[in-house]
């Protein structure tokens, strides 16, 4: 009985998952597949003309392309931001609306604003504010004398990406402060009572109780923000195109460059397996280091 129970069970279970199954891989696994499948092959994207084998050609290709790198190191300058600008930032900001200060719902919104913004006007909102003639930021450093400061933010190599890094930490720091909030929120009062007894700072009790138990935060911030980075588009275009001449150029925004202003799909398409190929080693170095950790 207790078999057939089980049996039962487990074909309620799969009933109930096959739904959300077929939409994951009609919706997600088959174009996955079809994007490896046809980075084989090269392609203009006109339909009715068949794909032309080209083997590994493609992925030779963009291996040898100097804005492919170009995009590959600016993709590494996002994600240098996120740890070394985003991930403090977001963890401050966790900490403001954990604590019992007044106007914390003031706090929590004001963080979180940016997030519910449309990427598209966020951008447009920081090339006007970064504009060199009339952009406030420009006016501003001359009206503080400051007149040699004054930059084309947006047009210098480099420059520009670290620009829209930091837009983009603005963006979404109050999105990764609920993140941190949530594994903040999940520890016991007791703790810090008990260390604050026995004699332990507050330093000393962010060290060995705050940060050891938001472990996990961290881990899922480090996962989100290595696969976000390498897949950021929408700020890139809003904000620069991927110029000046190429400069700003992310992995996301070459592969609509050689697929839709190119028509060069399996390019396209090489440089999208790339993408999730890289965005899933990284994602296990990151879970294994931390699994490692634990022991």
């Amino acid at each position: 009985m207790r078999g057939t129970s089980e049996r039962k069970d487990l074909f309620y279970s799969v009933l109930f998952i096959l739904p959300a199954l077929a939409l994951f891989c009609v919706l997600l696994l088959n174009p996955i597949v079809q994007a490896i499948y046809q980075s084989f092959f090269s392609w203009k994207g006109v339909a009715g003309v068949p794909l032309q084998w080209a083997g590994l050609g493609n992925y030779r290709a963009i291996l040898q392309d100097s804005l492919f790198w170009t995009s590959m190191r600016n993709s590494f300058i996002f994600i240098l931001g996120g740890f070394i600008v985003l991930m403090p930032l977001s963890f401050l900001l966790a900490l403001v609306i954990t604590s019992k200060i007044k106007g914390v719902r003031f706090f929590k919104t004001a963080f979180f604003m940016p997030v519910m913004l449309p990427i598209t006007a966020v951008g447009l909102m920081w090339v006007y504010i970064l504009e060199p003639n009339w952009g406030l930021v420009n006016t501003a450093l001359k009206w503080a004398g400051k007149a040699e400061w004054a930059r084309v933010w947006l047009g210098v190599p480099v420059l520009n990406v670290v620009v829209v890094v930091l837009v983009n930490e603005w963006i979404y720091a109050g999105f990764n402060m609920l993140i941190f909030a949530a594994g903040l929120i999940a520890i016991d009062e007791t703790l810090y009572e008990a260390a604050e007894i026995d004699g332990a700072s507050r330093w000393q009790r962010m060290i060995r109780i705050t940060l050891p138990l938001t472990k996990e935060s961290f881990k899922i911030f480090s996962v989100m923000c290595v696969t976000g980075c390498l897949k950021t588009f929408d700020l890139i275009y809003a904000m620069t195109k991927g110029g000046p001449n190429h400069t700003s150029e992310t992995p996301a925004s070459f592969l609509y460059a050689q697929a839709f202003s190119y028509r060069n799909f399996g390019v396209g398409n090489a440089v999208g397996t790339v993408i999730l190929v890289l965005g899933l080693a990284l994602s296990l170095i990151i879970n294994k280091i931390v699994t490692q950790e634990d022991y």
